[in-house]
């Protein structure tokens, strides 16, 4: 499953079980309050039928034994006849005699009580947990058959445009090969207008290296190895390229799980900015520091570096799909990349290995 599909699934799948799952709960809560009230005035009415049963006579031997009672003096006091007091262990109530004098006091044991306030909450607790995982498995098959039609229309773009990419590969080498004819002819090297369709072709190829790349993320197989060789390699290809940047290397050896040919297309477009927007005279360092690549330079700087992945974020001229892929790139090796800059004195890129 594509990362985007992930991401709706998931989204969804939250969004729709979260808003039943609160349901659940809220409507169990309430349930479980007015039964409650019910078990306790159910409990109040027992007291009452008691004390109309010692009234009338009867024998204490007809209740259990968890009913107890006395007699208290009325002094005076007037007692509400809907008094209902709850102590710690048990529930008691004041009714009035026909004496006036005093009162009886029945007492209960709220064990009974308690016994069945935890069946309600295991009963609850069961059902709720029951509709839960119902509500689970409906929200992932609801949730599933909504990403539907955005996975089939991924797939027909994704398609579309790995058969573009790859198309573009048979007029992008025509183009270079007939320049290099163009440059062979006496005079036609310094015309401006080849020169111009020259830089135009080398962008077109850059640019459709890292859509290869990209486009074959998602089978990425990682493998061991000494990425100092790759970096000091890809390094000398700069140095023939930019005579006029002092370069240095200090990376001795570092392995790292990665996809070689993602990784060195990672390091072409960082080094290429870093060279492309560099002054003259100036260098470019690349170091490591534990399991962390820098790649410091004394350029321009970036005004924005918090938005210098973002896709239609450029300086300079620059499409800006450079520095997104990388990002991508990045995350799909598991590469967590940073970016120290200061406008006016340089930027340094940090490249932490998984």
């Amino acid at each position: 499953m594509k990362r985007i599909e992930k991401r709706a699934l998931v989204k969804f799948f939250f969004m729709y079980f979260g808003s039943v799952a609160l349901l659940v709960v809220v409507a169990g809560y309430f349930y479980f309050n007015q039964t409650r009230d019910h078990l306790l005035k159910m409990e109040e009415f027992s007291l009452i039928e008691y004390a109309r049963h010692l009234k009338m006579g009867g024998p204490d031997s007809e209740f259990s034994g968890t009913f107890t009672h006395s007699f208290i003096p009325a002094r005076g006091r007037h007692i509400d006849i809907r008094n209902f007091e709850i102590d710690e262990n048990s529930f008691c109530k004041d009714i009035p005699l026909r004496i006036g004098e005093r009162y009886l006091r029945v007492c209960k044991s709220d064990a009974e009580y308690r016994q069945r306030i935890y069946s309600l909450i295991e009963k609850i607790v069961t059902i709720q947990a029951l509709l839960l995982i119902l509500f689970a498995l409906l929200s992932y098959s609801l949730a599933t058959s909504a990403i539907r039609p955005l996975r089939e229309s991924v797939d027909l773009l994704e398609s579309f445009v790995k058969d573009l990419i790859h198309d573009l590969n048979t007029p992008i080498t025509a183009i270079k090969l007939n320049l290099t004819v163009l440059e062979t002819i006496e005079g036609c090297s310094q015309i401006r207008a080849i020169k111009r369709l020259e830089e135009s072709a080398e962008t077109i190829s850059h640019l459709h290296e890292n859509l290869t790349v990209l486009l074959e993320r998602k089978t990425f197989q990682s493998v061991e190895i000494d990425i100092c060789g790759d970096i000091r390699e890809l390094v000398e290809q700069y140095r023939m390229l930019y005579p006029d940047i002092e370069y240095s290397v200090e990376c001795r050896s570092l392995e790292a799980y990665v996809h070689r040919g993602a990784f060195r297309q990672m390091m072409q477009n960082l080094l290429g900015n870093a060279s492309s927007y560099n002054r003259r005279g100036g260098y470019v360092k690349i170091y490591t520091k534990g399991r962390s690549v820098y790649i410091e330079d004394s350029g321009m700087g970036i005004e924005e570096p918090e938005r210098v992945f973002e896709r239609d974020y450029s300086t300079g001229g620059s499409s800006g799909l450079g520095l997104d892929i990388v990002k991508r790139l990045a995350m799909a090796m598991q590469i967590k990349i940073e970016i120290e800059s200061v406008e006016g004195e340089g930027s340094t890129f940090i490249l932490t290995m998984p």
